[in-house]
């Protein structure tokens, strides 16, 4: 019986190993996206890559601003509105593209609060986290994912298409 079940077991990973040999000689399909980032409706910046399925891609934008501040209107408090986006395909074929997106957002708000004598004071920054599980994308076409509506509003335009491997 023993016998039976070793050579049952020879058997099917005789049989399978070609199999398993094929699925793993298979590279990962690259992927080539482009990330556009809106702020009230103007493009601010924008993010490119090709990537394989499976894979991830993380890259971090800095942007120091200054604001005036103060009764005298002078330049201080420098501010880093630093973005970071993880891009990563899940799925990709000739009929669409699904990325996950990650983003971190150091944003400014459009107004500056001011003291009672009416001296500006520096504005706030405002971390903002977004997460797309899956955006479902068709090749070449853009898609416009939202994150924040309004003070100021952000979105993101996104558009992929299939690599090859030499891009």
């Amino acid at each position: 019986m023993l016998k039976h079940h070793t050579a049952m077991l020879l058997f099917c990973a005789a049989i399978t190993a070609p199999f398993s040999a094929l699925a793993q000689s298979t590279p990962p399909q690259p992927v080539k996206w482009e990330l556009q980032v809106l702020q009230d409706g103007q493009q601010i910046d924008s993010f490119t890559g090709t990537t394989s399925v499976g894979q991830a891609r993380t890259d971090t934008h800095h942007h120091v601003v200054k604001n005036n501040v103060g009764c005298a209107d002078k330049p201080a408090g420098d501010i880093d509105l630093q973005r970071t986006l993880t891009v990563s395909p899940i799925h990709a074929n000739s009929d669409d593209i699904t990325l996950q997106i990650d983003a971190q957002e150091t944003l400014q708000d459009s107004s500056a609060p001011v003291t009672a004598a009416g001296c500006k004071l520096p504005p706030q920054p405002r971390q903002v986290n977004a997460a797309h599980p899956g955006l479902v994308l068709k090749p070449g076409e853009w898609s416009t994912w939202q994150i924040v509506d309004k003070n100021p509003s952000l979105a993101y335009k996104v558009r992929a298409t299939l690599a090859t491997a030499a891009q």
